[in-house]
């Protein structure tokens, strides 16, 4: 495609823009690791819920819901609308609590809940783990959009691509920390909706397309539309909607949907000036998440059904893509090659902030876990503040060429998606449970950890290769419910089976964060003089529903608006408004 001298002008000067905030961030960044790694904890609400809606506005997302909606309609979206539950639980659960806690970083909650070498193994392998290997895996994902949105775009080798979306993305977050991420997270989150929503709006007017109602009509589109699977298919409906609702919400661990909260949500929530912050924070980040966002996405997929109803004629379009990298995540980057001068500026440099704002985000996140949970823990715990952030900058550069590399051996998105539910299915219960049952120790994530890696290992290395029929290919769900199963069971029986944690860890911790003490009442009993803090749990987790029938009202509202389906659509939106009234008025009830 032809890119004129006005959009590489908009897509340099968002460059410029990008590095001068930096820039401005480094002047206090560098004083301290808290100042760079949690910019001081005097942060408000609506400059950490941008930020955590700017990072999961990735490259990739559109790609995942392009894949999806071609592969399996609208309806297919329930494998992360279904993740709105874990975040509504976050936010009025356990926002508050983790801010309470008053941690530099979330790995460092394994040596304030639990006790001796098991808790220490804990934080330095999951920093790692965590740090490293899966922040890796997801800074891959998100580069393996940019080489396709680069090769179908620009016809650039996925090399260059990488130079070119990894190097200023690298200067900036090394240089203004987390205080630096946050501001151009702000300023590329306006950027990546006005992109998106101005490239839905034109594709509509497309001659192939002619109008929202021809899109909605062509028999190419009509099908893919519903809301539901169809449940007359349980092959469908198990897998896109009762396998995400029942037990993938709070049963697998996955970044930026973590069941209880942590990695980067957790990061933005302890940088928050205050537990109300942090709770307006998440609050906000679900509702533009879940109901904001994905209709642009949507549309535009729908769309390339009729430009590229088949991966063939993606393959014939942009013959200089490599057989490895076709895909039908393929098709948002390829409808974007129709748009014209001065907006295709504009897509590029959101599809650019999608990237940035993801890969700073978990450069930062990363990085922390390096310097804070390892480094200073483990290696060197007489560093200065000066050698922590000289840390910090190196791992910086280092995470990003590992994922670089790992970018170039991935095909599509929709399968890291997959494998990164597999290899976290079953530990989700403990990150919900730990904050509020004495008996969860040390023992149970590590083995929880295991037998979770080992049962997915097993189902998508081994088993393909040994040809193994366990699970009938149209049942693929069924590997995560066996993962689920098989992991549960196997940290409730260790739990169980090995001695809790001391009581001066468990009582040093309750006092400190204040949970609810339903299921601390066993511990509690032996100290008559210990408050038993009643909490709100009740009252919480009825707002964690109403949250989340609002936030679910609205984004079917705007659907059923798009649709033209007037009675359905104001229906949703009189119950958005109402749930939204609900949580207002129950605002002031919540005690902080």
């Amino acid at each position: 495609m032809n890119i004129s001298f006005i959009d590489w002008a908009i897509i340099a000067a968002f460059f410029i823009i990008s590095m001068l905030i930096g820039v401005f961030a480094s002047r206090t960044a560098g004083a301290s690791a808290k100042e760079f790694f949690l910019s001081g904890r005097n942060m408000p609400w609506w400059l950490l819920g941008v930020s955590m809606v700017a990072t999961t506005f990735s490259a990739d997302t559109p790609n995942l819901v392009t894949d999806i909606v071609r592969k399996q309609g609208v309806s297919g979206n329930w494998v992360w609308w279904a993740f709105l539950l874990t975040g509504m639980l976050t936010v009025f659960v356990y926002a508050k609590l983790w801010r309470r806690s008053e941690l530099t970083t979330d790995l460092e909650f394994y040596e304030m809940r639990y006790s001796g070498k098991p808790a220490a193994f804990l934080r330095a392998f999951r920093a790692l783990y965590l740090g490293v290997f899966f922040n890796v895996v997801i800074m891959a994902t998100v580069s393996l959009a940019a080489i396709k949105i680069g090769g179908v775009m620009l016809g650039l080798s996925p090399i260059e691509t990488l130079l070119l979306a990894s190097v200023v993305t690298v200067i900036y977050s090394s240089l203004g920390g987390l205080k630096g991420v946050l501001l151009t997270d702000f300023f590329q989150f306006f950027i990546a909706m006005a992109g998106s929503i101005g490239a839905a709006f034109y594709i509509l007017d497309m001659p192939e397309i002619g109008s929202l109602n021809n899109l909605l009509t062509h028999p190419n589109v009509s099908e893919k539309l519903n809301f539901l699977p169809d449940f007359n298919d349980w092959n469908l409906i198990i897998p896109l909607l009762i396998m995400p609702l029942a037990i993938q919400w709070w049963a697998t661990w996955y970044p930026g949907a973590e069941p209880g909260g942590g990695g980067y949500i957790a990061q933005r929530m302890l940088s928050a000036k205050d537990e109300k912050n942090a709770i307006g924070a998440t609050l906000f980040f679900n509702i533009a998440h879940y109901a904001m966002r994905p209709w642009p996405w949507i549309i535009v997929a729908l769309a390339s059904l009729i430009i590229f109803p088949q991966i063939t004629d993606l393959g014939v379009a942009f013959p200089n893509i490599p057989a490895d990298k076709l895909g039908d995540d393929l098709a948002y980057s390829a409808m974007l090659t129709f748009l014209p001068t001065g907006l295709i500026g504009i897509v590029l440099a959101s599809l650019i902030a999608a990237v940035m704002s993801t890969l700073s985000t978990h450069l930062n996140w990363g990085s922390s876990y390096v310097v804070n949970d390892f480094y200073l823990r483990f290696l060197k715990p007489t560093a200065t503040d000066k050698e922590l952030v000289m840390v910090g900058r190196i791992s910086t550069v280092l995470l990003m060429v590992f994922a670089a590399v790992l970018a170039l051996a991935l095909s599509n998105a929709l399968e890291a998606f997959n494998i990164l539910l597999q290899i976290g299915a079953g530990t989700g219960l403990i990150f919900i449970l730990r904050w509020f049952w004495w008996r969860i120790n040390a023992y149970t994530e590590i083995f929880a950890m295991l037998i979770s890696f080992i049962v997915a290992i097993f189902f998508e290395v081994i088993n393909p290769k040994v040809g193994w029929i366990l699970i009938p290919e149209n049942q693929a769900y069924l590997k995560l419910l066996y993962g689920v199963g098989i992991t549960t069971v196997g940290w409730v029986l260790v739990t169980l089976f090995t001695k809790p944690e001391n009581d001066e860890i468990l009582l040093s911790f309750y006092r400190k964060v204040r949970p609810a003490s339903f299921g601390w009442k066993k511990l509690l009993d032996r100290y008559p003089n210990e408050k038993q803090e009643q909490g709100q749990l009740p009252m919480e987790i009825g707002l964690m529903l109403v949250g989340s029938i609002m936030v679910y009202s609205a984004l079917f509202a705007v659907g059923f608006w798009i649709y033209g389906n007037a009675v359905p659509a104001s229906i949703a939106t009189i119950v958005a408004i109402i749930g939204g009234a609900v949580i207002i008025k129950s605002w002031k009830k919540l005690t902080f």
